[in-house]
């Protein structure tokens, strides 16, 4: 029988902060004492709700939680119901390679056809009362969406022949300065016979106000001067989407649509006090005004059918498109009242991107035995990228141009837009083998094709062929212990952008980046181990995930100086690099101090890596040291009230940026955000948070060289940190 969970139960007696510990040990206990029972992927009850149809991978488990179970907790929204699960983690949305097969969400046993929603969004826009149940599937099957993932989250919709809800949330932020911004969504669903209807519109406030503070010294230890930065951003990003769908007999149909606008503008101010003038002391100012235009629509749908032999077919499409322009103008600022017309310009950057997609797939499964499936799938991709950048500078030697805000052109950047196109075809292969009542195999190989032509500067054509095979082994070794073994091979989707010149973001003294036309995607084998138990009675689960990561053509920054006077750096192809690590997750109920209704979190992540710098030719870390978190939830469900924190907390050191003129160390301090939210009259919510609790800041230290970092002489070192200050918000929903 699958495991099912109907009410809040208590916790079992194992401490949280050792479970992690002892999981392994605690675990291979459990295997020796514990009689196996067989688990059918989704429970008996799937048989009769036609929106989940089953899935009978007999050696894999699913535990399942019926909308009863929340019921004492009041949720709001299907996102509420998920965060009372324990060792529930949805990954983040969008930006992968093609449309592939990978996910961990479901609904009503269907993936959703886009690339822009966040599983996080999708659930946030399901009401509570939408719900039939959640099952948290661990298993692998060829009648499954998604593959790839240690789980997988289907959220099963109540089945009527009509209903419809209304759920409606106004919310306001106020941060630090004293600045309220308001929003709110509105979500309607509705169902009409076979055919079933979500739309969802959103106003997202998005204003932030970051102070800066930096200085920069000699390297004898002398000031050279204060920097004193505010960075305003005015943004509110809206966003129009839907969900429609018609089952009928063996047939299914989705399709997805959705809208997004989020133009900003930033103001940004700088005070500097110079003491390089030994004697002196000279006060100056700059104003640097962002206009950022940014919107983007996706339309996505799907069809599936079921033929009377159990074989199953599916078609699934994408069409997108996104724009990302902005103008970025800086002055030097004598008289905060001049308006920008009639201020000292002396910095014009202009950067244009409009990216597209045209994805489509199609797959068909069958069964080939009683214990063996197969899956074939063809998968057509089409992405274009159009780009162009502006540079003018006061210190240009050209004649000033309008085109460049009416300052110099800077000569001096190569390549400075193109047009970037991809034709990719990828062919997979997909087998699942039930080795016993407590064993599964999942291989896979993919081949994929490509070309990408570049125009412009430059002009070029590449061909690439890659084949990814992939091997997922797991082992019910109980009921509630499962390993799970994963060898596969991975290709990073390139940033296209990176083919030619790019505004530069992070550094005040650098116009722009240099592009490269000759980046390829890098490549990697990836060996991961999780071992996951989950404790008796819902009490909380316990994972441990080591992973190891083999890189070829690491991607990071090499040497793109058009000439010795003018140190350029460009991303490209470095070299071999590797990754290691293990994550450890505990999550569990409180059952044995009484609170029963409380859920605790935590996390230890710890990271290494290494590879030999292009530069330094020393060997460096590429990613962080890791991480540790903790997050508590408690519902006081006779008062409709819960609240709760999340902390964060990193371990800065030993990772450097480097690359032709700079090495750069970033820093990030903890964090705390906190929340309560209590359900009052006639089901409203009001949720009250706080996030930056703790005012954190991110610090950088950056080293800057007289020539290059090669060469070795130090000219200066520059100390910042930054924090865009505590924010409240108020958010107040209800479903009718």
């Amino acid at each position: 029988m699958p495991i099912r969970c109907t009410g809040p139960l208590f916790a079992g007696r194992i401490p949280f902060a050792l479970a992690t510990i002892v999981v392994g040990i605690h675990s291979a206990q459990v295997a020796n004492a514990s009689a196996v029972v067989e688990q059918p992927l989704l429970p008996e009850a799937s048989e009769t709700v036609p929106s989940a149809p089953p899935l009978d991978a007999p050696t894999d488990s699913t535990v399942v939680y019926p909308a009863t179970f929340f019921a004492a907790y009041n949720p709001s929204s299907a996102n509420d119901m998920i965060d009372r699960i324990p060792g529930v983690s949805l990954g983040g949305g969008g930006g992968g390679r093609g449309l592939g097969t990978g996910g961990d969400l479901l609904i009503n046993g269907q993936r959703i056809a886009g690339k822009d929603n966040s599983p996080s969004n999708q659930l946030s826009r399901i009401a509570a009362r939408e719900v039939d149940r959640i099952e948290i599937i661990r298993g692998t099957s060829a009648d499954l969406d998604v593959r790839g993932s240690g789980q997988v989250v289907n959220v099963v919709l109540l089945e009527a022949h009509t209903r419809s809800s209304t759920s409606v949330e106004v919310n306001a932020d106020h941060h630090h300065d004293g600045t309220v911004q308001p929003g709110g969504s509105v979500s309607h669903s509705r169902q009409v016979g076979d055919f079933q209807a979500l739309l969802n519109f959103e106003a997202d406030p998005r204003y932030m106000h970051q102070m800066r503070d930096e200085y920069n010294e000699a390297p004898d230890g002398s000031i050279l001067d204060i920097i004193d930065e505010s960075n305003v951003r005015e943004q509110t990003a809206y966003e129009l989407s839907s969900t429609m769908s018609y089952r009928t007999g063996p047939h299914t149909m989705q399709l997805n649509t959705l809208y997004g606008d989020s133009a900003a503008e930033r103001d940004r101010f700088r005070d500097f006090t110079d003491f390089r003038t030994p004697g002196e002391i000279e006060h100056r100012a700059e104003n640097e005004l962002v206009d950022y235009d940014h919107y983007n629509w996706e339309i996505g749908g799907d069809y599936g059918h079921v033929f009377n032999d159990g074989g199953r077919f599916q078609f699934l499409f994408i069409v997108n498109d996104q724009t990302r322009d902005h103008v970025r103008e800086r002055f030097s600022l004598e008289n905060p009242r001049l308006s920008p017309e009639e201020r000292d310009k002396f910095l014009f950057i202009e950067s244009n991107q409009r990216t597209r997609e045209r994805i489509a797939q199609s797959s068909y499964s069958w069964r080939l035995a009683d214990s063996q499936d197969m899956q074939l799938g063809l998968e057509r991709a089409q992405t274009i990228l159009d780009s162009s950048l502006f540079v003018g500078n006061a210190r240009g030697s050209s004649d000033p141009d309008p085109r460049y805000g009416n300052l110099p052109p800077m000569d001096h950047i190569t390549n400075p837009g193109s047009t970037v196109e991809e034709m990719r075809y990828e062919g997979f292969a997909i087998h699942n083998w039930t080795l016993s009542d407590r064993m599964s195999l999942e291989s896979s190989v993919v081949y994929e094709t490509s070309e990408i032509a570049q125009s412009g500067q430059v002009s070029q054509t590449r061909d690439f062929n890659f084949i990814r095979p992939s091997i997922d082994y797991r082992f019910n070794v109980t009921n509630q212990f499962q390993v799970r073994a994963t060898v596969e091979r991975q290709v990073s989707q390139l940033s296209f952008a990176n083919f030619s010149a790019t505004v530069n973001t992070s550094d005040t003294e650098r116009d722009a980046d240099a592009g490269n036309p000759d980046l390829v995607p890098d490549k990697e084998m990836r060996y991961e181990l999780t071992l996951e138990y989950r404790l008796p009675e819902d009490s909380g689960v316990l994972s441990s995930r080591f992973f190891l990561r083999d890189i070829e053509d690491h991607i990071g920054k090499i040497d793109a100086s058009p000439s010795p006077d003018r140190p350029l750096s460009a991303d490209g192809n470095v070299g071999r690099a590797q990754r290691w690590g293990v994550y450890l997750d505990a999550s569990t109920r409180l059952g044995y101090l009484g609170l029963p209704d409380a859920l605790v979190s935590s996390s230890l992540n710890i990271f290494d890596s290494k590879i030999t710098d292009p530069f330094l030719g020393t060997e460096e870390r590429i990613n962080s040291r890791g991480n540790a978190s903790l997050d508590f939830r408690h519902d006081v469900t006779g008062l409709g009230l819960n609240y709760g924190f999340s902390y964060r907390y990193p371990f800065n050191g030993g990772r450097y940026d480097i690359d032709i003129a700079t090495i750069t160390r970033n820093d990030r301090s903890e964090s705390l955000s906190m929340f309560v939210s209590k359900t009052a009259f006639d089901g409203v919510t009001f949720r009250l948070e706080s996030t930056n609790t703790l005012n954190s800041e991110s610090c950088r230290e950056r080293r800057r060289f007289t020539g290059t970092t090669m060469e070795g002489n130090l000219r200066e070192i520059e100390h910042s940190c930054a924090t865009s200050g505590r924010k409240l918000a108020l958010k107040v929903r209800t479903t009718f």
